[in-house]
């Protein structure tokens, strides 16, 4: 079992910056690809983005694409969400997921990812 904590949420104005940090314990001596969802208040939850575990592959969806950077460094089992040029669009719950997959596997769609964080908040004011 892989437990992901999520820090980093908050209250920030339009324009501002966020960096979301989730960290993985428990059995991580395994291969995770890592991602990122969002969820607005009234919406499903929708993909942001992901890394593969080797950090090769990448995706972003297009509305946050050119804003965010997601990175991970594995000695940490740590993946990061550095978030610019925010938006009130951009209010939402944020979500870790993982999935114990290796080498550049990564998917866009939220039922392929087994393990997710609590989610933390972020808002963005206008």
């Amino acid at each position: 079992q892989v437990q992901l904590v999520e820090s980093g949420g908050g209250l920030v104005q339009a324009g501002g910056s966020l960096r979301f940090s989730c960290a993985a314990s428990g059995r991580t001596g395994s291969r995770y690809a890592m991602a990122w969802f969002r969820q607005a208040p009234g919406k499903e939850r929708e993909f942001v983005a992901a890394i593969s575990w080797n950090g090769g592959s990448i995706f972003y969806a297009d509305s946050v694409k050119g804003r965010f950077t997601i990175s991970r460094d594995n000695a940490k089992n740590t993946v990061y969400l550095q978030m610019n040029s925010l938006t009130p669009e951009d209010t939402a719950v944020y979500y870790c997921a993982a999935q114990s997959k290796g080498g550049m596997w990564l998917s866009r769609l939220r039922y392929e990812y087994e393990y997710w964080g609590q989610g933390t908040q972020v808002t963005v004011s206008s």
